[in-house]
Parts: structure tokens; C-alpha cells; sequence
């Protein structure tokens, strides 16, 4: 048995002075006061979050596409031309090695499993490897070797646009028809019942722009009681084109065909009406937000006051992987309330700071999200732990909700983390990864290859 003792630990009663916290086949098998005396583990316990959307391939995209392209309107759409392009040049060994560096900085940035919305499935130009889920089978790879927590959501994609124009260029390594799918999405489920004991598997239909409803609903048979996640109202010009298809807004037309429920996690919503934001509020699905990615890319704001407001969930990813910061996604959804209404604190209730509302919301939406059994640091859930050291000019000595609020706005608290546990797997200590030097040498061994033809 693992014996962790903290200083200071937030558990189901709230915050706690020293406490040892026992983890055994990798659950928490006792929560209670530590011995008079004994050496404290780490400073902060605090349940680690699950990272619910992530695309593990555009990690290697990091910084390539921040100069302004030949049109002057550059946007989302022209970054997604140039992930296509980048993407048809990646082998399945590249796939797993960037999976494998992404999964480790999860780890090091305080998440202690990831929901992976895994759409690169063929090779290049579109045509299926010998084993349809090949790629499914190197992400489970990656995240094996790094020891983070995996949700894999095998993504059906069938087309172009509404009009269901065909896939080209790039797309065609996600698509897929239906019946593919289903065998695709069979090979990647025994793929994944041969991995870790946390490890789960749902299903992402992409978007109402990439599926039909005969997909949608083969996905949402295809899902059962898992986790179903898909990309929801994300740019003003996809709401455009769905309005224009079906005559409703794509949060409209979802909730009028389908029984939305807490199985269901909606990426972005980034473009939803205050009448939107209050029915999927009350449908207890997830909000799936990734602040940092769709400031990126110009997304929009997220209706975060309101949904907050009525108790709807939400929960936190790095979707693109161009920075992967746990602490920076939160502040980010704060800051973003801010500006857009000229305000502060304004997710903070009258007894939660802004921290740890944003912090309670990450780790409930995140186990959520990704049917996974942890989320609280409480006896028989999934040990998932974030150990922190706030003995430094970072952390202050800080204790509650002061603690979280420190972490998340002083800019510094990535470098308060010391040590994180995935499922009681031991994987960040002193604040690096235990397999850093391996994984991170073949990423970069990787990062040469792909530079020759970029």
C-alpha cells in the first residue's frame, strides 16, 4: 500500500489538515488523520482532473501556425486548411511517439487521465491500414507508456459538410462510413480491454457538419452507457451552415431529436443563445471547454456566468495541444468572463472563490466526462491525486481556497506541482515525468523527421 500524507487536502468535508491517504490497486483504500509526527508527502492533495478533449497529433503543430496566411480574414478555417495539410505526412510510430510526449506533459500539468477525440484513423490519402484500428491501438500505446488515464472516443466522420459533400485532402484519414466504423470501433474496444484496468472507450460523432443522423444514431447505439462526445456550435459560420441545412441552431436541433443526458459531453458551445445555454444546462450533460485552444483560434465566449449559474457542468481540455496547462485553461474561462462583461471574480459564489469553483467544476465535469470513477479524493474512488509544494516564492504557504486562487491566477503554479498519481500509478515525482528522458528523445527524434517536410 502507498501511504501519501499531505499538509493540507481537499476531501468531500472540504479542507483538511494533515491527512494520510492510502492507495491500493489503485483506488483510495482509507482517507483519515495522519500519525502525530509523520513527514508529509506532498503539501496540497487535491483530486486530479481528467483532460476531457484532446487531439494528441496537433501537438506537433505547436507554434507552426501563428503567421498570418495570404488572406487577411485568417481564422479558423485557414488553421484547419494547414492541419490538414501537416497531417498527411504522419506515420503511425510519429502518431504514438507525439501521443506518447503529449500524455506526459498532461501528466506533469497536473491531469491525471485524458478523453482522447481520436479521428486519424487511415493512412495517408485515406486508405485503411490491414487493422482498422491500428492508430486506435497506438494511442492506447502512448498512453500506456505514459501512465495517464485513457478515455479513447473513436470518431466517425462521413463527410465534408452538411451537404455531405465528400471528404478531400487531409479528411480523408478520418473518414469513415457507419458499418466501417462499427468494426473499427470493436477492434479499438478489445484494444482497450487488453490495456490498464481504467481505461475506457466511448464514442465522438464529429459534428453535425461531418455526420448524417443514421451516423448519429449508429454512434449513439455504438456508445451505449459510456461517454458520447461531440463537437457542438463551436464558429459562428458552422452555426451558419446547420441553420441554413436543418432550419434550427446546432444546440437547437441536438436537444430536439436527442435525449441528451450526463453520458453526453459537448465540445466548445462557444455559440449558443441564452435560451441554448439554460436547456443544456438542465440536460446535466458537459459543457466540454478548452479556453486556451478556442482563444486560439478566435472561437468565441462561452456562456460561462450562465450555464454556471444554473448549475450546469463543465469541464476542461487542451484540445489542440498548442499550450497544455491545466491552471491556464481555468483562468482562462475566468478571464474570458471578465472582458467580455467588464467584471471580476465572475464565477466566484459567496462561499467558493473564483479557484475553486473553477477547480471543483474541472475535476466533477472532467470524471464525468470520461466515465471514469474518481473526480474527489474519497475511499473507493479511482486514485487520481495532484500533490503540490506551496513552500516557495510560487505557492506562498497558502492554504483553501486562497491555495487554488494562488495556483490558478499568480502564473506560477505549474511549477508548484511535485507529484501526480493516475489511477495509484506514480507517474510525476519532484515535478517530472518518470520516463521524461525516453519519451521525450524519441519525440524529438520524431520533431526532426516531420521538420524536413514542413
Amino acid at each position: 500500500m502507498q501511504k501519501i500524507i499531505a499538509k493540507q487536502a481537499l476531501t468531500p468535508n472540504g479542507w483538511e489538515q494533515d491527512v494520510e491517504i492510502g492507495v491500493q490497486g489503485g483506488r483510495i483504500v482509507h482517507l483519515q488523520a495522519a500519525p502525530a509526527g509523520a513527514k508529509p508527502t506532498v503539501g496540497l492533495a487535491l483530486p486530479a482532473p481528467l483532460n476531457l478533449h484532446s487531439h494528441a497529433f496537433q501537438r506537433a503543430m505547436s507554434g507552426l501556425t501563428e503567421a498570418r496566411g495570404p488572406d487577411p480574414r485568417d481564422s479558423f478555417w485557414t488553421w484547419r486548411r494547414l492541419m490538414y495539410k501537416f497531417l498527411d505526412q504522419l506515420t503511425p510510430d510519429q502518431i504514438e511517439a507525439i501521443a506518447a510526449q503529449v500524455f506526459l506533459e498532461m501528466l506533469e500539468a497536473g491531469y491525471a487521465g485524458v478523453a482522447e477525440f481520436h479521428y486519424l484513423h487511415h493512412d495517408a490519402g485515406g486508405v485503411p491500414y490491414a487493422n482498422l484500428a491500428e492508430l486506435s491501438e497506438r494511442i492506447i500505446a502512448a498512453a500506456s507508456q505514459a501512465g495517464i488515464g485513457l478515455t479513447l472516443l473513436p470518431v466517425l466522420y462521413q463527410f465534408g459538410g452538411l451537404d455531405k459533400r465528400p471528404l478531400a485532402g487531409g479528411q480523408r484519414r478520418f473518414g469513415n462510413d457507419p458499418e466501417q466504423f462499427t468494426r473499427l470501433h470493436e477492434g479499438a474496444r478489445q484494444a482497450i480491454a487488453a490495456g490498464a484496468q481504467d481505461f475506457r472507450i466511448g464514442v465522438a460523432p464529429h459534428s453535425l457538419r461531418a455526420v448524417d443522423k443514421f451516423g448519429l444514431d449508429r454512434s449513439v447505439d455504438l456508445g451505449g452507457s459510456g461517454p458520447i462526445h461531440m463537437h457542438l456550435a463551436e464558429q459562428v459560420a458552422e452555426v451558419d451552415e446547420v441553420l441554413a441545412h436543418v432550419n434550427a441552431r446546432p444546440t437547437e436541433w441536438l436537444l430536439a431529436n436527442y435525449n441528451v443526458d450526463p453520458n453526453w459531453c459537448l465540445i466548445h458551445c462557444t455559440q449558443m443563445t441564452e435560451q441554448e445555454t439554460q436547456a443544456l444546462a438542465h440536460t446535466g450533460a458537459v459543457a466540454g471547454l478548452c479556453p486556451i485552444t478556442e482563444s486560439n483560434l478566435g472561437d468565441g465566449i462561452f456562456n460561462g456566468t450562465h450555464y454556471l449559474g444554473l448549475n450546469g457542468k463543465v469541464g476542461f481540455g487542451s484540445d489542440s495541444n498548442v499550450h497544455i496547462s491545466l491552471f491556464d485553461e481555468l483562468k482562462t474561462l475566468e478571464y474570458s468572463q471578465r472582458l467580455r462583461d467588464k467584471s471580476r471574480a465572475a464565477l466566484a459564489t459567496p462561499d467558493r472563490s473564483t479557484g475553486r469553483v473553477l477547480f471543483d467544476a474541472a475535476v466533477v465535469g472532467g470524471a464525468q466526462a470520461g466515465g471514469r470513477d474518481s473526480g474527489v479524493l474519497a475511499v473507493g474512488k479511482t486514485a487520481d491525486i495532484l500533490g503540490l509544494d506551496l513552500d516557495n516564492e510560487w505557492g506562498a504557504n497558502r492554504t483553501g481556497d486562497m491555495a487554488l486562487d494562488t495556483l490558478i491566477f499568480g502564473g506560477n503554479g505549474q511549477h508548484c506541482i511535485s507529484d501526480v498519481w493516475s489511477a495509484g500509478r506514480h507517474m510525476v515525482k519532484q515535478g517530472r515525468h518518470i520516463a521524461r528522458e525516453q519519451i521525450t528523445k524519441t519525440f524529438i527524434a520524431t520533431m526532426a523527421e516531420l521538420e524536413q517536410d514542413i
